[in-house]
């Protein structure tokens, strides 16, 4: 017998908690959004070789710092380790027990911890050939991409009328010259891909019991070839908006400089060994892009009908867009500060 409880807060896929009444072990089952992943086994192909990268890694190295990455649990009834039920991809992962996770960081201790754990992440997956992993999410976190889906969507509508959707749409059209900043960073050979995490917001890194210490990064199916600033500047959008993702009060995110230089010091302790200047050189460009583009894909979203992000109530995605321009604007209003915070600790 099991017992089967909604596990997290996640708005691409269903997660539940599977305790099982005869043996001590617990696990994690998924119902992969194949709208989102419209390949699955490409999402479970680029997990496994993670795994097997890092446990060699490890392996090599008994020194390293301790680091745990779910695994998938192979399927009884079929060759591959998820299974098709009436249309639907499910899967079962590894429980990783005696942690917690939060979704906003509350101290410059938990700070610098987020950021050592997508550093320890980079660093051990730093040297995996990007050949390695396919691109599951082709235009993920291309920012110039997801501002040619804005422009269809809202060309295709009819035109906005109401206030805040209006202020959105300005925030967006004065902006609209900077999106491409690291993607044409990239197109001039300045940055090159690597393999990224893809979407390490606080909540999806697993601290101790404590909360003291990070030990794993979970929510793989993003993992992919990429730039490095994508996580990075998703990390630290996160991780140094205390208020959270939702907050009713607009106007009270702020971009929190003192989370920004722990989680940065964090993070280029674990990983500045791989770090070019040109990397260093982009990190706030990266900072301030990510909320900006989240912003835009939560506009898009709004304007589209909500299809993508889950919603609870109607105009939650235009909500969540205007606390990523908040953000976004508080980081442009602190810019100065944060070059200084880079240039300090690089």
């Amino acid at each position: 017998m099991a017992s089967v409880s909604p596990l997290g807060n996640g708005i691409i896929n269903d997660t539940y908690l599977v305790s099982l009444t005869a043996a001590p072990e617990r696990f994690v089952l998924q119902r992969v959004n194949t709208e989102v992943f419209q390949h699955p086994a490409l999402v479970m192909a680029n997990i496994e070789v993670l795994a097997r990268h890092v446990q060699a890694r490890q392996t090599a190295d008994p020194t390293a710092a301790p680091w745990i990455v779910p695994e998938l649990v192979p399927a009884r009834s079929a060759p591959q380790p998820w299974v098709e039920v009436e249309g639907q991809t499910w899967r079962l992962l590894t429980y990783i027990d005696n942690t917690r996770c939060f979704d906003t960081v509350t101290s410059p201790a938990q700070a610098r911890e987020v950021g050592r754990a997508l550093g320890t992440f980079h660093a051990l997956i730093s040297d995996l050939p990007v050949s390695a992993l396919a691109d599951t999410l082709e235009g993920f976190h291309i920012t110039p991409g997801y501002l040619a889906q804005f422009d269809a969507v809202l060309a295709a509508g009819s035109p906005p009328t109401e206030a805040p959707t209006l202020e959105a749409l300005r925030f967006v059209e004065e902006r609209r010259g900077s999106m491409a900043v690291l993607e044409e960073a990239k197109a001039a050979g300045h940055l090159v891909e690597r393999p990224i995490h893809g979407d390490p917001k606080v909540n999806n890194v697993l601290m101790d019991r404590g909360g003291t210490q990070a030990v794993a990064l979970i929510d793989l199916d993003t993992v992919k070839p990429g730039l490095v600033h994508y996580d990075i500047g998703d990390a630290l959008r996160s991780g140094c908006n205390p208020l959270g993702e939702e907050p009713p009060d607009l106007t009270a995110v702020c971009f929190d400089l003192d989370l920004a230089r722990a989680m940065l010091e964090g993070y280029l302790g674990a990983a500045r060994g791989f770090l070019t200047p040109a990397d260093l050189e982009h990190l706030f460009a990266a900072i301030r892009l990510l909320p900006l583009e989240l912003g835009l894909r939560f506009l898009t979203d709004h304007l589209a009908g909500d299809h993508y992000f889950k919603t609870s109530y109607p105009g939650q995605n235009l909500h969540r867009a205007r606390v990523q321009f908040q953000l976004t604007r508080s980081i442009e209003d602190q810019e100065q500060g944060i070059r200084a915070i880079i240039q300090a600790l690089t």
